[in-house]
Protein backbone atom coordinates (compact mmCIF):
# COMPACT_ATOMS: atom_id res chain seq x y z
CA UNK A 1 0.00 0.00 0.00
CA UNK A 2 1.35 3.41 -0.90
CA UNK A 3 0.93 6.65 0.94
CA UNK A 4 2.21 10.11 0.22
CA UNK A 5 2.67 13.59 1.61
CA UNK A 6 2.97 16.87 -0.26
CA UNK A 7 4.71 20.12 0.62
CA UNK A 8 3.93 23.03 -1.68
CA UNK A 9 5.36 26.54 -1.98
CA UNK A 10 8.35 25.89 0.29
CA UNK A 11 10.55 29.00 0.20
CA UNK A 12 13.76 27.23 -0.74
CA UNK A 13 15.33 26.61 -4.13
CA UNK A 14 14.53 23.18 -5.62
CA UNK A 15 18.18 22.56 -6.45
CA UNK A 16 19.06 22.61 -2.74
CA UNK A 17 16.16 20.32 -1.84
CA UNK A 18 17.09 17.81 -4.58
CA UNK A 19 20.59 17.43 -3.14
CA UNK A 20 19.20 16.33 0.23
CA UNK A 21 16.32 14.33 -1.28
CA UNK A 22 18.76 12.11 -3.15
CA UNK A 23 20.16 10.95 0.21
CA UNK A 24 16.90 9.27 1.29
CA UNK A 25 15.52 7.94 -1.98
CA UNK A 26 15.01 4.16 -1.76
CA UNK A 27 15.88 3.91 1.95
CA UNK A 28 13.81 2.50 4.80
CA UNK A 29 11.90 5.17 6.69
CA UNK A 30 13.77 4.77 9.99
CA UNK A 31 17.11 5.00 8.17
CA UNK A 32 15.86 8.02 6.18
CA UNK A 33 14.80 9.84 9.36
CA UNK A 34 18.23 9.21 10.90
CA UNK A 35 19.97 10.51 7.78
CA UNK A 36 17.86 13.66 7.77
CA UNK A 37 18.28 14.21 11.50
CA UNK A 38 22.06 14.38 11.18
CA UNK A 39 22.27 16.24 7.86
CA UNK A 40 23.38 19.83 8.41
CA UNK A 41 21.46 21.35 5.52
CA UNK A 42 18.31 23.48 5.73
CA UNK A 43 16.12 21.24 3.51
CA UNK A 44 16.75 18.29 5.84
CA UNK A 45 14.36 19.68 8.46
CA UNK A 46 11.63 20.25 5.87
CA UNK A 47 12.05 16.76 4.42
CA UNK A 48 12.08 15.13 7.86
CA UNK A 49 8.78 16.78 8.80
CA UNK A 50 7.31 15.75 5.45
CA UNK A 51 8.52 12.17 5.91
CA UNK A 52 6.95 11.96 9.37
CA UNK A 53 3.72 13.28 7.84
CA UNK A 54 3.82 10.59 5.14
CA UNK A 55 4.34 7.90 7.80
CA UNK A 56 1.36 9.26 9.72
CA UNK A 57 -0.70 9.26 6.51
CA UNK A 58 0.21 5.59 5.96
CA UNK A 59 -0.93 4.69 9.48
CA UNK A 60 -4.16 6.65 9.05
CA UNK A 61 -4.88 5.23 5.60
CA UNK A 62 -4.44 1.63 6.76
CA UNK A 63 -6.23 2.29 10.06
CA UNK A 64 -3.15 1.19 12.03
CA UNK A 65 -2.61 -2.14 10.27
CA UNK A 66 0.60 -1.15 8.49
CA UNK A 67 3.97 -1.86 10.08
CA UNK A 68 5.90 1.41 9.88
CA UNK A 69 9.22 -0.45 10.06
CA UNK A 70 8.50 -2.08 6.70
CA UNK A 71 7.91 1.21 4.85
CA UNK A 72 10.45 2.44 2.31
CA UNK A 73 10.80 5.79 0.56
CA UNK A 74 9.64 4.83 -2.92
CA UNK A 75 9.79 8.27 -4.52
CA UNK A 76 10.90 11.80 -3.65
CA UNK A 77 9.93 14.33 -6.30
CA UNK A 78 11.07 17.95 -6.09
CA UNK A 79 9.51 20.33 -8.59
CA UNK A 80 9.92 24.05 -9.02
CA UNK A 81 7.11 26.28 -7.82
CA UNK A 82 6.47 29.89 -8.73
CA UNK A 83 9.39 32.29 -8.53
CA UNK A 84 9.04 35.51 -6.57
CA UNK A 85 10.77 38.29 -8.49
CA UNK A 86 12.32 41.08 -6.45
CA UNK A 87 14.55 44.01 -7.37
CA UNK A 88 17.77 45.17 -5.73
CA UNK A 89 19.24 48.60 -6.35
CA UNK A 90 22.75 48.65 -7.81
CA UNK A 91 25.34 51.24 -8.74
CA UNK A 92 24.62 54.19 -11.05
CA UNK A 93 20.83 53.98 -10.74
CA UNK A 94 20.53 50.45 -12.09
CA UNK A 95 18.62 47.55 -10.60
CA UNK A 96 19.07 43.79 -10.82
CA UNK A 97 16.47 41.12 -10.40
CA UNK A 98 16.60 38.72 -7.47
CA UNK A 99 14.76 35.42 -7.99
CA UNK A 100 13.35 33.86 -4.84
CA UNK A 101 12.53 30.32 -5.88
CA UNK A 102 9.96 28.01 -4.32
CA UNK A 103 9.65 24.22 -4.32
CA UNK A 104 6.96 21.58 -4.39
CA UNK A 105 8.04 18.32 -2.72
CA UNK A 106 6.20 14.97 -2.83
CA UNK A 107 7.22 11.88 -0.85
CA UNK A 108 5.69 8.50 -1.67
CA UNK A 109 6.08 5.57 0.73
CA UNK A 110 5.50 1.90 -0.04
CA UNK A 111 5.63 -1.21 2.12
CA UNK A 112 8.03 -4.07 1.45
CA UNK A 113 5.41 -6.81 1.56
Amino acid sequence: MTSSALLRFARIAPRKVRQVASLIRGKAVDEAINILMYTQRRPAGLLRKLLVSAISNAEDKSKGSVNTDSLIVKEVAVDQGPTLKRWRPRAMGRATRINKRTSHVRIVLDDLS
